[in-house]
């Protein structure tokens, strides 16, 4: 490699250390004391299979200070495990337990569970809705803090990233990679005023939105058969006004996302082919873009080239800022930064062939919004 194209790769990684911290350092944060919520919060927390996670994610739900007309709503989603029986035993009256009707033709598990949610929710306008996955653990300001930061910067639907919990190699090589992309490449300014719907980032493990937006938007119904609903939702909040964008949400969630190696490629398999430009080959060429700059040049430095150096210390603090934001492991997993790529790059394949095959599958079902059987739910 010419040490010219070397230098360019060295750049390239060093502009995204730097517009990580620039990130840090705007990104939205929520008050520690935040004010308490007067009007109606609907929580939807769609399950399916969840009996290990369900009763300590309503836990923390019910759980929550300052939010005095807080209902939870529970969409099982076809579970056979139990997890509706662990629900129903839940003594409070302000869990409501829903059945998901069989999926309509179009739709995908996820936006169809939450869709069942906010349409049993009974708020009106001045609702906030709240959408929780089952494997996220709320802190107890955790609404009242989202919810103030959505008035506070008049925003209409604000993305709180849970601080990522990563035990083993998988893990903690491949879960900090999902905040370290959007803090690298996403001007989170220019993304909060833009009405341009590219200019996007959400995490369905929590989303807060104003019922309106949402209603405007057309719900999940305008994002039924989208892989990454939660994106696709911001994406359409969007397009019809509104505003959003992820915040700071270390200190009010946390999340362990997948147990293992295993956890971890077949749940990063269903989705990571749309993650960039919603194609198969865009996330392809997305990987090889990430490989030069972040492998590249450490590659080059174990040969003596002070570019090569310059590029892997730049992408090793791209992710400690990434890190300190989110609430993530700083050290040693940030010096192995070139290796979280790789196995990104793994992972990319393997989310690739699956969806040309027509194998991927979500909690044994297909990951396939085209007909009666499309029923995965994405994301847990």
């Amino acid at each position: 490699m010419s040490g010219r194209l070397l230098r360019v790769l060295a750049g390239v990684s060093v502009a995204g250390a730097v517009h990580a911290a620039v990130n840090s350092a705007l990104l939205r944060r929520p008050p520690a004391d935040p004010p308490p919520v007067a009007r109606p919060v609907t929580v939807v927390l769609p399950v399916r299979d969840e009996v290990d996670q369900v009763a300590g994610c309503l836990e923390a739900l019910l759980d929550q200070r300052g939010v005095v007309r807080l209902r939870v709503v529970v969409v099982d989603d076809g579970s056979t495990d139990g997890t509706a029986d662990v629900v129903r035993a839940v003594p409070d009256p302000r869990v409501r337990l829903v059945a998901a009707p069989p999926l309509p033709v179009g739709w995908l598990g996820k936006p169809h569970a939450c869709a069942v949610g906010a349409a049993a929710a009974e708020g009106g306008v001045d609702e906030v809705l709240v959408f929780v996955d089952a494997d996220v653990r709320l802190f107890p300001d955790a609404i009242a803090a989202a919810v103030a930061v959505l008035d506070g910067h008049r925003l209409d639907l604000v993305s709180p990233w849970p601080r990522p919990l990563a035990v083993g190699a998988a893990e903690r090589l491949v879960q900090p990679l999902a905040p370290w992309l959007w803090t690298t490449t996403l001007p989170l300014r220019l993304a909060e005023r833009s009405p341009r719907p590219s200019l996007a980032a959400a995490n369905g493990q929590f989303l807060v939105v104003r019922r309106g937006a949402y209603v405007r938007a057309g719900g999940h119904a305008a994002v039924r058969g989208e892989v990454l609903e939660d994106i696709a939702l911001l994406r359409a909040v969007k397009r019809t006004g509104g505003r959003g964008v992820p915040i700071d949400g270390s200190c009010l969630a946390a999340c362990r996302m997948y147990e293992g190696w295993d956890a971890v490629r077949d749940g990063y398999a269903k989705s990571l082919w749309a993650s960039v430009g919603g194609t198969p080959a865009g996330g392809v060429a997305a990987a090889a873009a990430l490989t030069a700059v972040h492998v590249v040049p450490p590659l080059a430095a174990l040969r003596g080239s002070r570019a090569g150096l310059v590029g892997y210390l730049a992408g090793v603090a791209g992710r400690v800022a990434s890190a300190r934001v989110s609430g993530g492991r700083v050290w040693p997993d940030a010096l192995a930064h070139p290796l979280s790529v790789l196995a990104l790059d793994v992972l990319m394949l393997h989310s690739v062939r699956g969806r040309r095959r027509g194998t991927l599958r979500w909690r044994g079902r297909p990951v396939d919004a085209t007909g009666p059987a499309a029923s995965a739910t994405m994301g847990r």
